[in-house]
């Protein structure tokens, strides 16, 4: 794997450290490969943060270009090419659900925002799936995760215990996929709150792909992420709950209880998490869907255009106040309606603008 670029994972390090913990020596080796992982990657993060512009493979025809590769079980970065822009589905669905799902992505910021890929300018979305971790045992475990790297998307094909294939979440590929849109836009910085925004962007976007290509209405929709890729069980539903934080998994055997606040009052001040940045994006997601609630109608419409125009106005260093104060401010230019809802929704999570 490629280690000069950052990754944003859609299985945040406090889920992955609990796993590391479990008594089932499958979930213990893979969540340790993964934890391992992440460490190198985040050492050198801030380097695709400084210059994204030089991670571009931009489509010759700059329009929607999509590549999947077949890493087949180990960890190279991109693999075996698999399915190309135009060609047919193959057998295999995890590459299928990575074509689609890209195109889904391409499509939704296309048709709505009208922004031309990741970086408004044909960016190739290349993915790979059946991506696995190397473990202390010379051999490779399959990857419970998915990521952007600054480069490309990975999926793994999960444990089969805990986690489906993680292409079979079109939210979470919406979500890793913004991360990209992030890096050539606010850029936000990935720590703390302006880490936890980066996070919140990506939460949001992605759930308001699946929404948009399901036709599902704000005040119906599933608000959680990664429902999909989750194995069933009682003590879980998703990965997290935008609507209702830290309601996602709760007592789980081997996840855990979900530690993400829904309010100001309860921001996590620590380290772990790169200062909380999947802990505390519950915070801002809570206001969004308040906000997308109130409104009415189609999240991606009203609410999803202030906080796309937001995400263009935002600097890399911005805090959860800039963002409720911006996102006011863009609401304000639409009508009494739209302000009245946003600032009522940050109001209601302990922001007052």
């Amino acid at each position: 794997m490629n280690d000069r670029h950052p990754v944003q994972c859609i299985i945040p390090p406090y889920i992955a450290e609990r796993l590391a913990q479990s008594a089932d020596p499958r979930i213990r080796a893979r969540a340790v490969a993964n934890l391992s992982r992440a460490a190198a990657f985040r050492a050198v993060r801030s380097f695709s943060q400084q210059l994204p512009s030089l991670m571009v493979t931009t489509a010759p025809e700059k329009k929607k270009h999509r590549l999947v590769y077949d890493s087949r079980s180990t960890d190279q970065l991109p693999g075996t090419l698999a399915r190309s822009e135009g060609g047919k589905s193959i057998k295999d669905p995890a590459v299928n659900e990575a074509y689609d799902g890209a195109g889904a992505t391409y499509d939704f910021y296309e048709q709505l925002f009208e922004r031309n890929s990741l970086d408004d300018r044909g960016m190739t979305l290349v993915s790979s799936v059946h991506v696995a971790e190397p473990d202390y045992g010379g051999s490779f475990v399959s990857m419970d995760n998915a990521f952007w790297n600054g480069e490309q998307m990975a999926y793994g094909d999960g444990d089969g215990v805990l986690f489906h294939r993680f292409t079979l979440s079109l939210d979470v590929i919406g979500h890793e996929l913004t991360h990209g849109v992030t890096s050539f836009t606010s850029n936000l910085t990935y720590s703390g709150q302006s880490g936890a925004l980066n996070e919140h962007f990506s939460d949001v976007f992605g759930i308001l792909v699946r929404q948009w290509k399901n036709g599902e209405s704000a005040r119906t929709a599933d608000w959680t992420v990664g429902r999909g890729v989750l194995v069933p069980a009682k003590t879980r539903r998703a990965i997290r709950d935008l609507e209702n934080p830290g309601t996602a998994f709760t007592d789980d055997p081997d996840l855990g209880t979900d530690p993400q606040p829904g309010h100001l009052k309860d921001l996590y001040l620590g380290n772990s998490d790169n200062g909380g940045v999947h802990i505390n994006s519950g915070i801002p997601n809570r206001a969004f869907v308040l906000a997308a609630k109130a409104l009415g109608g189609n999240a991606w419409e009203a609410a999803g255009r202030i906080w796309y125009r937001t995400l263009l106005q935002l600097s890399s260093s911005s805090q959860f106040q800039d963002c409720a104060a911006m996102t006011l401010q863009i609401a304000a230019t639409l009508g009494a309606a739209e302000k009245k809802a946003v600032k009522a929704a940050w109001r209601s999570v302990g922001l007052t603008v």
